[in-house]
C-alpha cells in the first residue's frame, strides 16, 4: 500500500480488483471518514486533494477547528515490567519516560531527532 500527503493529512493507496480502480481514505480519521478514488495515480491524487480542501472548506463554514490525523499523544500500554525497566534506563540517561519512549520508537523507525 501507498500513501500520498496534502496539508498535513495521509491517504492510503488501495487497488479494488472488484471494482478495478484506485482508492483511499485519510488515515487517523475515525470519526470524520475521508476517502476518495480515481481510475489513476493522478485521477486519486486529485480526487484526494480535493476531497481534503472539501473537508477543510466545510469545517471553517460550520466555524469548527478541523480535525488533524494525529496529534502526538499516544496512550501506549505496557506490561508493567516494561514499563518499570523504561522508567529505569530513563532515569539512568536523566530523561523522562516519555522522551526515552519517543527516542527508542525514533530510533525503531530509522528517524534522526
Amino acid at each position: 500500500m501507498g500513501f500520498l500527503k496534502y496539508k498535513g493529512y495521509t491517504g492510503s493507496v488501495e487497488y479494488s480488483e472488484e471494482d478495478k480502480c484506485l482508492f483511499g481514505k485519510v488515515q487517523g480519521m475515525i470519526k470524520d471518514g475521508i476517502t476518495y478514488e480515481g481510475n489513476t495515480i493522478e485521477e486519486l491524487t486529485k480526487d484526494f486533494q480535493g476531497a481534503i480542501d472539501d473537508y477543510l472548506q466545510m469545517c471553517e463554514e460550520k466555524g469548527i477547528v478541523p480535525r488533524k490525523p494525529y496529534t502526538g499523544v499516544l496512550n501506549v500500554r505496557l506490561t508493567p515490567e516494561i514499563h518499570s525497566s523504561a522508567a529505569m534506563a530513563a532515569s539512568k540517561e536523566g530523561i523522562t519516560i516519555n522522551a526515552f519512549i519517543k527516542n527508542a520508537v525514533a530510533k525503531a523507525l530509522g528517524i534522526m531527532l
